[in-house]
């Protein structure tokens, strides 16, 4: 089986709202997974750096401009198989994808889940609770307690 690696970047936004802070998730239309928003880095400008595609990430797939609050991504790898042609596969060759995830601790400044694009079906603001109920990988879930960490850094209770 053929293999290729890929890096991604991508935002953990949160929002303060009546007191609560509320998480942006979004949901694949692909695999139908909760996810942060993500994509590749350099898929679009060459030479783009992981903040930058973090950013511009969110405001495709989550429809909100945010910034970011720690220049210290929490990292996370994983694999997973694909078959088909978006990675490189021809008439459903399987690949083995080693993926990178670079996520920023990111504060919402304006817009709306609903003006995602099309590689998302929902994107929505949720509480913790419901955030850690709602992902669905655990790549996601580590990167979300780690980021909590880092959120509780920067804004001691």
């Amino acid at each position: 089986m053929k293999t290729k690696k890929e890096t991604s970047a991508g935002g953990i936004v949160f929002k303060r709202q009546n007191g609560k802070i509320f998480w942006l998730i979004c949901q694949h239309s692909y695999h139908k997974g909760w996810v942060f928003p993500k994509g590749l880095i350099g898929d679009k400008k060459e030479n783009e750096e992981a903040k930058e595609a973090a950013l511009r990430e969110v405001e495709e797939e989550g429809g909100v401009k945010a910034r970011i609050i720690d220049d210290n991504p929490v990292k996370v790898s994983y694999m997973y198989q694909w078959q088909g042609s978006p990675h490189g596969g021809k008439n459903g060759e399987k690949i083995l994808v080693k993926k990178t995830v670079y996520y920023f601790l990111m504060e919402y400044l304006s817009g709306d889940p609903k003006d995602h694009d099309w590689e998302i079906s929902d994107a929505k603001f949720v509480l913790e609770d419901e955030v850690k109920k709602t992902l669905t990988y655990k790549a996601d879930k580590e990167a979300f307690e780690k980021i909590l960490k880092i959120f509780k850094n920067h804004f001691p209770q």
